[in-house]
């Protein structure tokens, strides 16, 4: 498995927390539910009592019994004959909040009609449609015309015993304002009065008269000729009875609610006579005033809501509306869904009278204390773990982006042979891949270096021992053919030296290996640095007349825990291989210098510089950069010198370097402070 689907999987286990913490919530819910539908049974018997007390004395509205609904008016109609003023007008159904009642043949005229009432006077717009209207002709008042008549029966409870039912006539010559007429005198009636208006397909009257007392009855019929088929009513025996909210109830019933629910007190017949609602405490803040945090979390909460609303029960689905409901399909307790898709516990009460109170707790208010501050909590941690997974997936793709391509970069340059065919790219960056990178672009660059030098050990050599070997086989040669002592002693000198040059040769390929070998049983001791320098250099200007050789730095007061042997061996390498590249009575300049680091000792040599781009580290092993390649140099005196470091605790660098206006080359052992 790759690094990338290894985050991923560890990403994945961190989402076990926010699925704990929905766990949590949805029992935390489930708890608060059946906590609040306790309390929503207790709030409503105490609600059913006190609705009993009010209703004592008024009769219930059987099923089946006529009935109009007066709905209570917040403002104020303009009586014109119009309805767009009408509580609860829509323009796209302007007949959705009427009552109605058809003719006995099909296809007739619909009567159609709305109560309100501002508690002071009682209005009425009623409608025949479809049905085009036959204007009363008041110089022939027995032409068939269209017309209205209204009967009310005021309760008995409320008024006199004597008081008998009233009727009116209401007619009109044009479409406009009118008057109602007494039907028993025929004379004008001023407290009902009204606008006759023609509709599209038929005709409308809005009435104003004087609110009856109690629970009147009333009733209206509409006619267009002398026979009952040329006419549409309401019920006549018994007349409809008004309905109307109780406001008194309604009052007591505000007093009793909590934010978020709502109470409606229902007729036996289903006809909503009060109605009342708490607004929730919580509600949606504005989205202007919300940072970019907190939109994000409110996104999240909706979600978390959302989540728990798939694991609620399935409600039952209320076919409800604002005057009447269906007391049949109505559960006793439990998860009820309306028709704006809104969500609420449920719980009824019988109330006096055969009626039922239904008293119902928002969902949304339930979600809200269960999920506000813990759902707040774990939705801000499930943004976090998210976040964290992109994050680590873009990281851990990245990372396998980057091993990939160094991966990539190291195959390129081995070619199937195992050869060195190109280098590995150098990384800026800081981390451990990209000091991976940097060691595997140096160790390549040192192993191309290495392989060529390899490739060419045989021809250096080669062109190494080819003169001592060929001085060697002349000098035998020649030692046959000679006739005297002396001619015999010069050759067999000769051969010597060339035997010589030999051994040295070997001597410098092995010297290296024999020096790392007794690096291991060395003794280290104390000894002054300054000291060793000063008088080694002295020794070299005094054997080499031909390159300027001096010390400069400390006499004393340099002391270092080591091996002063090994130290002069380092410099002898160091100088020796300064003097090679400084042209005659050049400066060769060893220096001490104590910094809080530690030691600088350097030795620089005034002459040609080091390449700029160098394919090979100086210090590794059988790597030369010596024009002409002299004889005898196998590359081993800087790899000494970094094994004398190392033996140190140092560290050897070279570089280019401008002294005293003389350009050459400096070579460096840095001592760390915790070695002097």
């Amino acid at each position: 498995m790759n690094l990338k689907r290894q985050l991923l999987v560890a990403s994945l286990l961190m989402l076990l927390i926010p699925w704990a913490g929905l766990q949590f919530v949805l029992e935390l819910d489930a708890a608060l539910r059946q906590q609040a539908s306790q309390q929503l049974q207790d709030q409503a018997g105490r609600l059913a009592e006190t609705a009993g007390d009010l209703m004592i004395g008024l009769p219930a509205v059987a099923p089946g019994e006529p009935a109009i609904y007066v709905e209570p008016l917040t403002g104020a109609i303009n009586l014109d004959g119009y309805g767009d003023d009408w509580p609860g007008y829509r323009e796209e159904d302007p007949l959705s909040n009427w009552q109605s009642i058809s003719t006995s043949d099909s296809g007739g005229p619909t009567l159609y009609w709305q109560a309100a009432t501002d508690q002071q006077h009682l209005y009425l717009l009623i409608r025949v449609s479809p049905r085009r209207a036959v204007f009363f002709n008041p110089g022939n008042a027995e032409q068939p015309h269209d017309r209205l008549r209204l009967w009310l029966k005021p309760d008995t409870q409320s008024v006199a015993p004597d008081e008998s039912t009233l009727s009116w006539l209401i007619r009109t010559p044009a479409p406009g304002q009118l008057y109602g007429l007494i039907e028993s005198t025929m004379k004008p009636d001023y407290r009902v009065s009204g606008f006759w208006q023609s509709t599209g397909d038929g005709w409308q009257v809005e009435l104003k008269l004087p609110m009856p007392a109690g629970r009147s009855r009333l009733g209206f019929a509409a006619r267009w000729g002398d026979s009952p088929e040329m006419a549409v009513a309401t019920p006549t025996r018994p007349l409809p009875i008004m309905l109307s909210r109780n406001l008194v109830l309604e009052r007591q019933l505000e007093a009793r609610l909590n934010p978020g629910q709502r109470a409606r007190l229902v007729e036996p017949a289903g006809w909503v006579i009060a109605a009342q609602r708490l607004a929730a405490t919580a509600s949606d803040p504005e989205f202007d005033s919300l940072s970019p945090l907190q939109v994000i979390e409110q996104i999240s909460l909706n979600a978390l809501r959302g989540l728990i609303r798939i694991y609620l029960p399935e409600p039952t689905t209320l076919t409800t509306g604002t005057r009447r409901i269906d007391i049949t399909g109505l559960p006793r307790e439990g998860l009820v869904r309306h028709p704006d898709d809104s969500i609420w516990l449920l719980t009824t009460r019988p109330v006096f009278g055969g009626r039922t109170l239904i008293l119902e707790q928002s969902l949304d208010q339930l979600l809200t204390l269960s999920g506000s501050t813990l759902g707040s909590v774990i939705a801000r941690s499930t943004l976090i773990i998210v976040a964290l997974t992109l994050v680590l997936l873009g990281y851990a793709s990245w990372l396998s982006w980057r091993i990939t391509r160094l991966q990539r970069a190291v195959s390129a340059s081995i070619d199937e042979d195992g050869r060195i065919t190109g280098t590995v790219p150098d990384s800026r960056a800081r981390d451990e891949l990209g000091q991976l990178q940097r060691h595997f672009s140096r160790m390549v660059d040192r192993l191309h270096g290495y392989n060529r030098y390899l490739e060419s050990f045989s021809r250096r050599l080669s062109h190494e021992l080819k003169t001592p070997v060929a001085v060697v086989r002349s000098s035998l040669e020649n030692l046959s053919h000679c006739d005297t002592d002396d001619e015999r002693k010069l050759y067999i000198e000769r051969a010597a030296s060339a035997t010589e040059r030999l051994r040295q040769i070997l001597h410098g390929m092995s010297e290296a290996a024999r020096l790392e070998q007794s690096l291991d049983h060395a003794d280290k001791e104390l000894f002054d640095l300054a000291e060793v320098a000063a008088e080694a250099t002295a020794a070299y200007q005094a054997l080499d007349y031909g390159h300027q050789i001096r010390y400069a730095g400390p006499k004393t007061g340099c002391p270092i825990t080591g091996s002063p042997e090994l130290m002069v061996q380092l410099l002898d390498k160091l100088v020796d291989n300064a003097r090679d590249f400084t042209p005659e009575g050049g400066l060769i300049e060893v220096a001490l210098e104590t910094t809080p680091d530690g030691l600088y000792l350097s030795v620089f040599n005034q002459g040609s510089e080091l390449p700029e781009n160098t394919a090979t580290d100086i210090f590794s092993p059988f790597v030369s950069i010596r024009d002409g390649q002299e004889e005898g140099h196998l590359g081993q005196g800087l790899l000494i010198v970094s094994l004398i470091a190392d033996y140190h605790g140092a560290r050897v660098d070279a570089r280019n370097r401008t002294q005293g206006g003389i350009d050459g080359v400096s070579f460096r052992v840095i001592i760390p402070a915790i070695h002097s």
